[in-house]
């Protein structure tokens, strides 16, 4: 079986929130940061060349495909913010529901501007999110 895409790093989260473009899009990324810091307990790392990571998890599906990846995070991409809840939103409409303007795919929930959404509803989802994940598989610091 192959090995996930997206594999932790040693590039510097710092450096690398500093880089995105455009401004606003760095400056959201360090407020979400700081937000991910707080509601985890733990310090980020980068996953692959755009994804900054809190803690990570190993996982075993009954396919017996396994292997680690990031326990929650997210990405300051051009078009939207990607904030990733694993393994899924699929159990969270009543926080959803309060969060603000929003889309959502499988693990990955997208807001166009952190000003469309409520920061405390959204610490409570990546708190709920990380609680669920640890029911499934233990989380690890890193």
């Amino acid at each position: 079986m192959s090995a996930n895409k997206t594999q932790p790093n040693d590039a510097n989260v710092s450096d690398f929130l500093a880089g995105v473009e455009p401004r606003r899009r760095a400056e959201e990324g360090a407020r979400l940061d700081r937000l991910f810091r707080k509601v985890t307990g733990f310090e980020p790392r980068m996953w692959g060349g755009s994804i900054v990571g809190y803690g990570r998890y190993h996982y075993v599906y009954d396919s017996g495909r396994e292997g680690d990846f990031l326990a929650t995070g997210f990405s300051p991409r051009k078009a939207a913010l990607s904030i990733y809840i694993m393994p899924g939103y699929g159990d969270f409409a009543d926080i959803l529901g309060r969060l603000g303007k929003h889309r959502i795919g499988k693990s990955c929930l997208y807001v166009n501007k952190l000003a469309d959404i409520d920061m405390g509803v959204l610490g409570g989802l990546i708190r709920a999110g990380l609680d669920d994940l640890g029911t499934r598989w233990p989380v690890h610091r890193e």
